[in-house]
């Protein structure tokens, strides 16, 4: 999938923004567990401070001592990582719990006695980090009313692991609400890309003539597109008939002084100039021919892909003209044309290539013109078969182009099978030429419209 893609662009936008948003989360999570755990651990420090506050008593010297430690084990075992420690006034000793073994903890001064409690992060025996919960008081009158620091700490390490065990359990997780948000986004874009898949199709139908214009049925912010898209679908075939009307008027203007050069022509042959009437008759016709193939041309270039035409209905109509011609009348016709084969083509286009095979063939058979169809790979072949003098192989090729025949002693203009070609190959198919010993055989090879009956594709 190219970076070009609005699917992998959304794609990535997407997962680019869910990992920074999860990333965002787990950090907050994070902070707020640990102000969590914080706040737990204020609360057991709290009771066993003020546990050391409530037991102070005065020695029979008048010293400061603690009547009950805190019951928590940990403070009577050495190093253990939960400390306490009360800092009298000098030159008295602090009082410590038997886990601070023979160090004590060098607690932060306070400024004044607030009876409050102050947090602390500082260093404890071996160097480790605690975390010290310490409130100044001022003891009263029986004890004799001098102020003190009394300190509870709490190995910092701990909380730190505590937070690492919640953030292990938590990434895991994260990652999993990470997959199924970025396989959401992955839904959501395939869902909301729908719409523009359905104007690809379209658009593929209207192309291939089996559709004319997009319409409605999208959503309200794709509608606008598609009502574009048909306004210049609509413009277009304004824009095609204006042309075939131009080229239309242009062909009928040029053909009335070429009628009128024409008689011109005859009368200087019959004044005796007929060099110049042969030369002037020569430059007449190569104007017939241009005129005649641009007008063929015009028909095919801009002839509607939703066209459909009757194959037997075009095929008895042109061959009932050819036959009350004069050359016609004198030809043996078989004519085996299968009912209900349709070609995708108009019908006007299928007669102007059908009449030039089938006058081809009229004009160069000696007894029998056929005509015949078969059905082949969703192709029709249309089969006309004279038993004239045929082409020879290395001349097909030069009757298929522009105003190139073989017999130039003939009145054609020499763009009989050109045009056929032409209009073969607008509509997705080809004109082949095989030698009939003897004879030329025609197959013009046109593809089948779509909407034919499948009984009658598998029949032919």
């Amino acid at each position: 999938m190219s970076f070009r893609s609005l699917r992998l662009r959304l794609l990535l936008a997407g997962a680019v923004s869910i990992l920074i948003a999860l990333a965002l989360a787990a950090f907050g999570l994070s902070l707020l567990f640990e102000r969590h755990v914080e706040r737990r651990i204020d609360a057991e420090l709290a009771v066993y401070l003020n546990q050391l506050v409530a037991n102070l008593a005065s020695g029979p010297s008048g010293e400061l001592l603690v009547r009950h430690a805190p019951a928590d084990p940990r403070f009577k075992e050495p190093l253990s990582g939960l400390y306490w420690q009360i800092e009298p006034a000098p030159p008295s000793k602090p009082l410590t719990s038997r886990s601070l073994w023979d160090s004590s903890l060098a607690l932060p001064p306070e400024r004044s006695t607030d009876d409050t409690l102050h947090h602390y992060r500082i260093p404890g025996p071996g160097g480790e980090e605690l975390y010290l919960l310490q409130k100044s008081i001022e003891l009263p009158p029986s004890l004799n009313s001098s102020r003190i620091r009394v300190a509870v700490a709490w190995r910092a390490e701990e909380l730190r692991k505590s937070v690492r065990d919640f953030t292990s359990e938590l990434v895991p997780f994260l990652i999993l609400i990470g997959l199924f948000l970025i396989a959401a986004s992955w839904a959501q874009v395939s869902i909301g890309l729908r719409p523009l898949a359905a104007i690809r199709r379209k658009l593929g139908a209207i192309r291939s003539g089996h559709a004319r214009r997009l319409q409605s049925g999208f959503p309200s912010e794709v509608q606008p597109l598609a009502e574009e898209i048909d306004g210049l679908l609509d413009a277009r075939d304004h824009a095609i008939e204006r042309a075939k009307a131009r080229a239309a008027d242009l062909a009928h203007g040029l053909k009335t002084p070429l009628q009128v050069l024409n008689g011109e022509i005859e009368r200087l042959k019959n004044k005796g100039e007929g060099e110049i009437a042969t030369d002037i008759s020569a430059l007449s016709e190569t104007m017939r021919r241009h005129i005649d193939r641009e007008l063929a041309r015009a028909r095919i270039n801009y002839a509607s892909r939703s066209a459909t035409s009757n194959v037997k209905s075009v095929v008895d109509r042109v061959v009932h003209v050819i036959q009350r011609a004069p050359q016609g009348q004198k030809l043996d016709w078989d004519v085996d044309v299968a009912e209900g084969l349709t070609v995708a083509i108009e019908a006007e286009a299928l007669s102007e290539a059908l009449g030039n095979l089938v006058e081809n063939a009229s004009h160069h058979a000696r007894t029998r013109v056929s005509i015949s169809t078969a059905t082949a790979d969703q192709q029709i072949l249309i089969v006309v078969r004279d038993d004239g003098p045929g082409i020879a192989e290395e001349h097909r090729l030069t009757v298929l182009a522009r105003g190139e025949r073989l017999d130039t002693r003939s009145g054609g203009a020499g763009l009989g099978l050109a045009i056929v070609s032409d209009i073969a190959d607008a509509a997705g198919g080809r004109l082949i030429l095989d030698d009939a010993n003897p004879g030329l055989i025609a197959k013009l090879q046109l593809p089948a419209n779509s909407e034919m009956p499948s009984e009658i594709k598998s029949k032919y």
